[in-house]
């Protein structure tokens, strides 16, 4: 006979992808009601679950037609909660994410605009923070050259400002704030205040991931964010080349000690394939750099971005790669680079129902 134990028996040992672990063993199944010749389960799954959500639901529905063929099913599938309360801003954002480099040149705001675009692009609601006050990127990357930010007063007397918006993704930066060809003159102390603006003085709203398109190196910006602000983790952009390695290592150690989780690694610039001869394959900044530093320090390689004119163009013509339907080997490869960085985050968020605010030691 059918009943509640035997669908949670049966259903129980569907493994989420991400974390290797079955819906019983992470505590999933969280009601089943089994009613003349109904069935409703309801389960919860470790959030972000957009990339996960279609595979286990087809696995739940095979399982119930194997063991219930005759019943109806209704199957709701939400997010575990997250410990949001410990945060002193950005209360509504689930996933905090910093994309980092050592050296600047290597292509990192690239790889931030893509990835932003990337989690846009499977439903979540997605946030980009341009956090290079001297150069900002993101304006030009999404379009959006001469966009500003227009402050307004809160009901409560405080003033705030409505980031812009575009390819479904939010963006705030210094960019929007100064004129296009004007230099940001800042001095070190006042740039952390700034920076602080971008997260503290914009209206966010909830969002399922924010990122932080970081300034390269290990200065103001990136201790004032760990200061402030507990991340989920963070991904580190670097080339194959020995020279960019060596700042790679000085950003994981900075990262390592204020108790923030490296995500993986984007080894970006990794070959170039030329177009009339596709079946070359140039390493042009080296090879196997990204492995290296991963097996260094104990991460993972999210993924080996090419060098290539699509990626060029998409920058400066304002529309991330990424959106190329026509089934492009650079699109393809940020998708993936994306889908394994929200493995990392899943698998972060697991560990940890939140993340505590940093002590840092230097």
């Amino acid at each position: 006979m059918l009943n509640e134990t035997t669908i949670r028996e049966k259903i129980g040992t569907i493994k989420d992808p991400d974390l290797a672990k079955s819906l019983n063993e992470l505590d999933s199944i969280k009601k089943v009601v089994v009613k003349d010749n109904a069935i409703q389960l309801y389960v919860e799954l470790v959030g972000p679950f957009h990339w996960v959500y279609a595979d286990i639901k087809s696995q739940i529905k095979t399982a119930l037609q194997e063991i219930a063929p005759d019943y109806t099913h209704e199957i709701f599938i939400t997010e575990r909660p997250y410990q949001l309360t410990n945060r002193p801003t950005l209360k509504k954002v689930k996933n905090i994410i910093a994309v980092a480099s050592g050296k600047g040149g290597v292509g990192k705001s690239s790889i931030a605009s893509n990835i932003a675009v990337g989690l846009s692009l499977s439903g979540a609601k997605v946030g980009i923070i341009d956090g290079d006050v001297y150069g900002p990127s993101q304006p030009t990357m999404f379009g959006i050259s001469d966009g500003k930010l227009n402050a307004m007063q809160n009901e409560d007397g405080t003033v705030s400002a409505e980031p812009l918006e575009k390819y479904g993704v939010k963006i705030a930066s210094m960019g929007f704030i100064i004129n296009r060809d004007e230099a940001a003159i800042v001095r070190g102390p006042m740039l952390a205040g700034y920076f602080s603006m971008l997260f503290e003085q914009v209206s966010w709203g909830e969002l399922d991931f924010l990122i932080f398109d970081l300034p390269p190196g290990t200065g103001d910006i990136q201790l004032t964010l760990t200061q402030k602000i507990p991340l989920t983790g963070a991904a580190i952009v670097t080339t194959p080349q020995e020279i960019s390695l060596a700042d790679v290592r000085r950003s994981i150690t900075m990262f390592n000690r204020v108790k923030v989780d490296i995500l993986g690694i984007v080894e970006n610039m990794s070959y170039f394939i030329p177009p009339d001869m596709p079946d070359k394959k140039y390493y042009i900044f080296g090879q196997g750099g990204g492995e290296e530093i991963a097996q260094e320090f104990g991460v993972n390689v999210l993924g080996k971005v090419p060098l290539n004119i699509d990626m060029r163009e998409g920058n400066d013509g304002g529309r991330p790669v990424i959106l190329d339907t026509n089934n492009g080997m650079q699109a393809q490869i940020l998708k993936d680079v994306t889908a394994n960085l929200v493995s990392r985050v899943r698998q972060v968020n697991y560990d940890k129902s939140a993340t505590a605010m940093p002590e840092i030691s230097l």
